[in-house]
Protein backbone atom coordinates (compact mmCIF):
# COMPACT_ATOMS: atom_id res chain seq x y z
CA UNK A 1 0.00 0.00 0.00
CA UNK A 2 2.91 2.40 0.72
CA UNK A 3 5.12 1.74 -2.18
CA UNK A 4 1.96 2.98 -4.17
CA UNK A 5 1.49 5.48 -2.77
CA UNK A 6 5.33 6.66 -3.16
CA UNK A 7 5.32 5.93 -6.45
CA UNK A 8 2.69 8.54 -7.01
CA UNK A 9 4.35 11.25 -5.01
CA UNK A 10 6.60 13.82 -7.54
CA UNK A 11 10.19 13.53 -7.32
CA UNK A 12 11.67 16.94 -6.39
CA UNK A 13 15.63 17.96 -7.29
CA UNK A 14 17.06 18.44 -3.83
CA UNK A 15 20.39 19.75 -5.04
CA UNK A 16 18.49 22.46 -7.01
CA UNK A 17 16.45 25.44 -5.31
CA UNK A 18 12.74 26.11 -6.35
CA UNK A 19 12.28 28.28 -9.39
CA UNK A 20 10.97 31.89 -8.67
CA UNK A 21 8.11 33.03 -10.48
CA UNK A 22 8.78 35.47 -13.18
CA UNK A 23 7.35 38.93 -13.37
CA UNK A 24 5.63 39.17 -16.32
CA UNK A 25 7.37 42.05 -18.82
CA UNK A 26 6.62 45.46 -18.50
CA UNK A 27 5.02 46.91 -22.26
CA UNK A 28 6.74 49.78 -23.57
CA UNK A 29 4.12 52.67 -24.14
CA UNK A 30 6.31 55.03 -25.97
CA UNK A 31 7.90 53.02 -28.43
CA UNK A 32 5.21 50.87 -29.59
CA UNK A 33 5.24 49.56 -33.44
CA UNK A 34 3.22 51.26 -36.45
CA UNK A 35 0.43 48.81 -35.82
CA UNK A 36 -0.64 49.03 -32.68
CA UNK A 37 -2.29 51.99 -30.85
CA UNK A 38 -0.34 54.88 -30.31
CA UNK A 39 1.56 55.75 -27.92
CA UNK A 40 0.60 58.38 -25.13
CA UNK A 41 4.02 60.72 -26.20
CA UNK A 42 2.61 60.37 -30.02
CA UNK A 43 -0.68 61.39 -29.37
CA UNK A 44 0.78 64.50 -27.13
CA UNK A 45 2.65 65.10 -30.35
CA UNK A 46 -0.39 64.67 -32.82
CA UNK A 47 -2.41 67.35 -30.77
CA UNK A 48 0.77 69.56 -30.74
CA UNK A 49 0.91 69.54 -34.70
CA UNK A 50 -2.76 70.07 -35.14
CA UNK A 51 -3.14 72.95 -33.14
CA UNK A 52 0.47 74.37 -34.73
CA UNK A 53 -1.80 73.80 -38.24
CA UNK A 54 -4.86 75.25 -37.50
CA UNK A 55 -3.50 78.19 -35.79
CA UNK A 56 -1.05 78.77 -38.63
CA UNK A 57 -3.98 77.94 -41.02
CA UNK A 58 -5.85 80.88 -39.08
CA UNK A 59 -3.12 83.64 -39.11
CA UNK A 60 -3.20 82.84 -43.40
CA UNK A 61 -6.62 83.81 -43.25
CA UNK A 62 -5.79 86.79 -41.31
CA UNK A 63 -3.34 88.04 -43.68
CA UNK A 64 -5.57 87.49 -46.24
CA UNK A 65 -8.39 89.20 -44.83
CA UNK A 66 -5.72 92.11 -44.32
CA UNK A 67 -4.74 91.94 -48.32
CA UNK A 68 -7.92 91.78 -49.71
CA UNK A 69 -9.57 94.41 -47.57
CA UNK A 70 -6.60 96.91 -48.41
CA UNK A 71 -6.73 96.08 -51.76
CA UNK A 72 -10.06 97.02 -51.81
CA UNK A 73 -10.06 100.13 -50.18
CA UNK A 74 -6.87 101.29 -52.09
CA UNK A 75 -8.72 100.36 -55.44
CA UNK A 76 -12.26 101.99 -54.36
CA UNK A 77 -10.80 105.07 -53.57
CA UNK A 78 -8.68 105.51 -56.75
CA UNK A 79 -10.73 107.64 -58.35
CA UNK A 80 -8.77 111.23 -59.35
CA UNK A 81 -10.73 112.56 -62.18
CA UNK A 82 -10.84 112.04 -66.03
CA UNK A 83 -9.27 109.11 -67.22
CA UNK A 84 -7.55 108.65 -63.66
CA UNK A 85 -10.71 106.36 -61.94
CA UNK A 86 -10.39 103.03 -61.43
CA UNK A 87 -14.02 102.32 -62.79
CA UNK A 88 -13.59 103.01 -66.01
CA UNK A 89 -10.94 100.17 -66.80
CA UNK A 90 -12.07 96.70 -66.86
CA UNK A 91 -9.14 95.46 -65.19
CA UNK A 92 -9.63 97.40 -62.18
CA UNK A 93 -12.86 96.63 -61.92
CA UNK A 94 -12.03 92.87 -61.24
CA UNK A 95 -9.75 93.72 -59.23
CA UNK A 96 -12.17 95.58 -57.26
CA UNK A 97 -14.55 92.84 -57.05
CA UNK A 98 -12.34 89.88 -56.62
CA UNK A 99 -11.05 91.81 -53.18
CA UNK A 100 -14.35 92.33 -51.79
CA UNK A 101 -15.29 88.43 -52.46
CA UNK A 102 -11.81 87.63 -51.26
CA UNK A 103 -12.86 89.49 -47.96
CA UNK A 104 -15.80 88.08 -47.70
CA UNK A 105 -14.67 84.62 -47.71
CA UNK A 106 -11.82 85.49 -45.46
CA UNK A 107 -14.12 87.04 -42.70
CA UNK A 108 -16.43 83.85 -43.20
CA UNK A 109 -13.69 81.10 -42.92
CA UNK A 110 -11.68 83.25 -40.40
CA UNK A 111 -14.84 83.51 -37.79
CA UNK A 112 -15.22 79.81 -38.45
CA UNK A 113 -11.65 78.75 -37.34
CA UNK A 114 -12.23 80.73 -33.96
CA UNK A 115 -15.33 79.47 -33.36
CA UNK A 116 -13.92 76.18 -33.82
CA UNK A 117 -10.84 77.00 -31.78
CA UNK A 118 -12.21 78.89 -28.42
CA UNK A 119 -15.54 76.39 -28.50
CA UNK A 120 -13.48 73.02 -29.57
CA UNK A 121 -17.19 72.61 -31.39
CA UNK A 122 -17.23 72.10 -35.55
CA UNK A 123 -19.73 73.42 -37.52
CA UNK A 124 -19.52 71.21 -40.29
CA UNK A 125 -18.07 67.83 -40.02
CA UNK A 126 -14.83 67.37 -39.88
CA UNK A 127 -14.10 65.72 -43.80
CA UNK A 128 -16.70 68.36 -45.17
CA UNK A 129 -14.48 71.48 -43.86
CA UNK A 130 -11.59 69.90 -44.99
CA UNK A 131 -13.19 69.81 -48.62
CA UNK A 132 -14.48 73.80 -48.30
CA UNK A 133 -11.33 74.61 -47.35
CA UNK A 134 -9.29 72.82 -49.83
CA UNK A 135 -11.44 73.84 -52.56
CA UNK A 136 -12.38 77.13 -51.38
CA UNK A 137 -8.78 78.31 -51.14
CA UNK A 138 -7.78 77.02 -54.98
CA UNK A 139 -10.57 78.72 -56.51
CA UNK A 140 -10.23 81.98 -54.56
CA UNK A 141 -6.21 82.44 -54.88
CA UNK A 142 -6.91 81.66 -59.10
CA UNK A 143 -9.36 84.45 -58.60
CA UNK A 144 -7.17 86.81 -57.06
CA UNK A 145 -3.95 85.74 -59.22
CA UNK A 146 -6.14 85.70 -61.73
CA UNK A 147 -7.31 89.78 -61.36
CA UNK A 148 -3.70 90.74 -60.44
CA UNK A 149 -2.71 89.38 -63.73
CA UNK A 150 -4.82 91.23 -65.75
CA UNK A 151 -4.08 94.43 -64.31
CA UNK A 152 -0.62 94.61 -64.28
CA UNK A 153 0.38 94.88 -68.50
CA UNK A 154 -2.13 98.14 -68.28
CA UNK A 155 -1.04 99.21 -65.11
CA UNK A 156 3.11 99.06 -66.25
CA UNK A 157 2.00 101.09 -70.30
CA UNK A 158 0.30 103.96 -67.91
CA UNK A 159 3.42 104.19 -65.69
CA UNK A 160 5.62 104.21 -68.88
CA UNK A 161 3.76 107.39 -69.93
CA UNK A 162 3.30 108.94 -67.00
CA UNK A 163 3.40 108.31 -63.12
CA UNK A 164 1.54 109.38 -60.75
CA UNK A 165 -1.13 109.12 -58.13
CA UNK A 166 -3.31 107.13 -59.61
CA UNK A 167 -1.04 104.53 -61.18
CA UNK A 168 0.89 104.03 -57.53
CA UNK A 169 -2.54 103.26 -56.59
CA UNK A 170 -3.40 100.99 -58.99
CA UNK A 171 0.23 99.61 -58.48
CA UNK A 172 -0.18 99.16 -54.18
CA UNK A 173 -3.89 97.89 -55.22
CA UNK A 174 -2.12 95.00 -57.55
CA UNK A 175 0.13 94.67 -54.76
CA UNK A 176 -1.97 94.12 -51.95
CA UNK A 177 -3.95 91.47 -54.44
CA UNK A 178 -0.75 89.60 -55.01
CA UNK A 179 -0.22 89.19 -51.13
CA UNK A 180 -3.56 87.66 -50.71
CA UNK A 181 -2.80 85.29 -53.58
CA UNK A 182 0.40 84.26 -51.34
CA UNK A 183 -1.46 83.76 -48.35
CA UNK A 184 -4.38 81.59 -49.45
CA UNK A 185 -1.57 79.69 -51.57
CA UNK A 186 -0.32 78.79 -48.22
CA UNK A 187 -3.50 78.24 -46.50
CA UNK A 188 -4.41 75.97 -49.57
CA UNK A 189 -1.14 73.92 -48.95
CA UNK A 190 -2.43 73.34 -45.14
CA UNK A 191 -5.88 72.56 -46.34
CA UNK A 192 -4.96 69.72 -48.67
CA UNK A 193 -2.57 68.44 -45.74
CA UNK A 194 -5.20 68.42 -43.43
CA UNK A 195 -7.43 66.58 -45.97
CA UNK A 196 -5.30 63.67 -47.14
CA UNK A 197 -4.32 63.48 -43.15
CA UNK A 198 -8.15 62.12 -42.60
CA UNK A 199 -8.86 58.26 -42.85
CA UNK A 200 -11.45 57.66 -45.59
CA UNK A 201 -14.46 56.34 -44.73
Amino acid sequence: MSTNQDNHTPKQDVGSPPAEPTAPPVPDVENQTPGTTYGVSDIIRRWKREDFINRGSLGLRGLDLLFSLLAFIIMASNKHGDWKDFDKYEEYRYVLAIAILSTLYAVGQALRQVHELWTGNRLLQQRTSSLLDFFGDQIMAYLLISAASSAVPMTNRMRERTDNIFTDASAAAISMTFLAFLALALSAMISGYKLSAQPYI
